[in-house]
C-alpha cells in the first residue's frame, strides 16, 4: 500500500504504560484505522524526530515519536505521535499512520 499519513484512533486501555512512565507517549497496541481494528504484535524500531525551538532559542525539541511495528495481520506499519496537534486538527489527532507494507516473505 505504501504512503498513508492518516489519523488513527487508539483503543482505550491499549497504551504501553511502561513507556508512559518514562515520559514518552504510550504506543497504542491496538488502534482503529479506516474502521478496522489493528493490533500491534511487535515493535520493530523506535526513533525521534527533532527540530529547532520556534521561539529563536538554540535548543532542539522532540517533534515526533516514530514507531515501526509488525501487526498481527503481518503488515509492517510506521506510526508517529505528533507532540503538537496539526493546525486545524482536533487535539485528539496526535497519532498517525504514516505507511503500510506487507511483511517481507509474507
Amino acid at each position: 500500500m505504501g504512503f498513508v499519513d492518516e489519523a488513527i484512533e487508539p483503543v482505550a486501555g491499549s497504551f504501553n504504560a511502561e513507556s508512559m512512565a518514562t515520559g514518552e507517549p504510550g504506543l497504542p497496541m491496538e488502534f482503529v484505522w479506516r474502521g478496522r481494528t489493528v493490533k500491534v504484535a511487535t515493535v520493530i524500531k523506535i526513533w525521534r524526530e527533532t527540530g529547532p525551538c520556534s521561539h529563536g532559542s538554540p535548543e532542539q525539541y522532540v517533534r515526533r515519536h516514530w514507531y515501526e511495528v509488525l501487526t498481527t495481520e503481518g503488515e509492517v506499519m510506521k506510526l508517529y505521535f505528533d507532540r503538537q496537534p496539526r493546525r486545524g486538527q482536533p487535539k485528539s489527532h496526535r497519532w498517525w499512520l504514516f505507511s503500510v507494507r506487507e511483511k517481507k516473505g509474507g
